[in-house]
């Protein structure tokens, strides 16, 4: 299929555009580098460009005639989000406006969209099912929110079939460490501690220790970036041979502490690094752990790396990578 992927040269999109060109789709990446990389884009044709300028997108759009749209260009940070909301609803909620317009206009039947498990809020049960009422409690997850309503109202008028795939806790990195996470300024936990172990931080600090959870510390399920990735490959596939619309929950269906989480970055790195515990962040809830049948039942998706040190292990090594090549420019 000839696909366009927004934001296809950041963390995840970067993934997913490899798994697509070795799947032998044809590929044109439009990001406007904001904190992607030109290197991670391993397939297809590269636009350096913003959703915000319409005239460039037209014009991606009316050379590209493209059969399908992953989008994934977004603000992700939730407290940024808390201190900066416009920016939040412009760049994630206005630009998806953009790109919907044009998906309209050149009539492009399939979108696959990268939402996140912040749409669900704080809700009343630990394990959450896409029925779950979606009730954010940040702007990052309403503006996401929103941009799932725009897409499902665009279908219900339209013929396009979409895919919303609602992210939880993504980490780690290709196992043969040639892409990985190098967003600057970080904010994930799993790369914050691979920093700490590669000495680019002192330390590191735990936002909370008075959560309702085992230690006091935040819940989160962590999925494997290539496991995700491949999630995005089959939801395509299964659009283009007659499934319909759909929203499922992308994780493991279990979490882990931040706790753990650092004590297993400690371990498989053999190296200690200072932790600060201090008062809890705006927007975190407390636990959120996706409920995955669905997407095992419909797209028949299982994960091929549901082990915590699995994803540990290659982000430590990407870091390593990365922090090679930080010092070698």
């Amino acid at each position: 299929m000839k696909v366009l992927v927004t934001g296809g040269a950041g963390y995840i999109g970067s993934h997913v555009v490899r798994q697509l060109g070795e799947a032998g789709h044809d590929i044109v990446v439009y990001d406007n580098l904001s904190t992607g990389h030109p290197w991670a884009v391993t397939y297809g044709e590269l636009v350096q460009a913003d959703l915000a300028d319409t005239d460039a997108l037209d014009a991606v759009f009316e050379k590209g005639r493209f059969e399908a749209v992953l989008h994934f260009a977004a603000n992700i940070v939730v407290p940024e989000s808390v201190e900066n909301p416009l920016k939040y609803y412009s760049n994630n909620t206005r630009n998806t406006l953009n790109l919907l317009g044009a998906i309209q206009k050149h009539k492009v039947p399939y979108l696959v969209f990268s939402s996140t498990a912040a749409v669900y809020g704080m809700p009343e049960n630990t394990m959450i099912t896409e029925e779950t009422p979606l009730m954010p409690i940040n702007p990052y997850g309403a503006s996401k929110m929103m941009s799932e309503r725009m897409i499902q109202d665009l279908a219900f008028a339209t013929d396009l079939n979409y895919t919303i795939l609602r992210y939880f806790n993504v980490a780690g990195a290709d196992l043969e460490s040639r892409i990985g996470q190098a967003t600057p300024e970080a904010t994930h936990l799993i790369k914050v501690a691979c920093e700490c172990v590669q000495g680019v931080r002192a330390g590191m600090k735990v936002f909370g220790t008075d959560y309702d959870t085992r230690d006091g510390t935040c819940i989160r399920d962590y999925i494997h970036v290539d496991d995700l990735a491949k999630a995005h490959v089959m939801a395509l596939d299964h659009m283009k041979a007659g499934g319909g619309s759909n929203i499922f929950n992308c994780g493991y269906g279990r979490g882990f502490t931040v706790k753990e989480v650092i004590d297993v970055v400690k371990a498989e790195s053999g190296k200690d690094f200072p932790v600060e515990e201090v008062a809890r962040r705006a927007g975190d809830p407390d636990a959120l752990v996706a409920m995955n049948d669905k997407i095992k039942s419909v797209l028949g998706w299982k994960p091929d790396h549901d082990d915590l040190s699995v994803i540990v292990k290659s982000a430590l090594n990407w870091e390593a990578v990365w922090q090679k090549k930080q010092k070698e420019s």
